[in-house]
């Protein structure tokens, strides 16, 4: 009869080990987003600078990016009262980029870019005032 020899501490420690790292592994952030998924995040970029909010969107997901994951999971859990207002396959696929890390720290920098562009609009410094308030010359 042979006998089964039983792992040593090393060997069971180096396992429990290579556990945790896998358990705790992210998935690396150079791989690149889909055209569908650079799509979506533009059109909510675009949706939040016309609305003016750039900054106070950029504050939210800067100080909410640790949470990107549960805010996913969350949006799985709410997709049939969510349905109503929102397609399906939207929200399937926003809940599945807020799986990934990098994709808050992308749509933040999407957001500054398309805040800093130049609007095809007149700006208002553009035209001097007709006329100055008291105490100060129009230029």
């Amino acid at each position: 009869m042979s006998s089964i020899s039983k792992p040593s501490w090393a060997q069971t420690w180096g396992r429990v080990q290579a556990g945790f790292r896998h358990a705790f592994a992210t998935a690396p952030e150079t791989v690149a987003l889909s055209v569908e998924d650079q799509a979506l995040l533009d059109r909510i970029a675009e949706a939040v600078v016309q609305r003016g909010m750039a900054a106070p969107a950029m504050v939210f997901l800067e100080s909410l990016a640790p949470m990107n994951f549960v805010g996913s999971q969350a949006l799985h859990v709410l997709a049939p009262l969510l349905e109503v207002v929102l397609d399906a396959k939207t929200l399937d696929q926003a809940a599945r980029l807020l799986e990934r890390r990098d994709t808050i720290d992308r749509l933040v920098a999407l957001i500054e870019a398309k805040s800093k562009a130049p609007t095809s609009s007149p700006s208002l410094s553009a035209h001097p005032p007709a006329h100055a308030p008291k105490g100060t010359s129009a230029q």
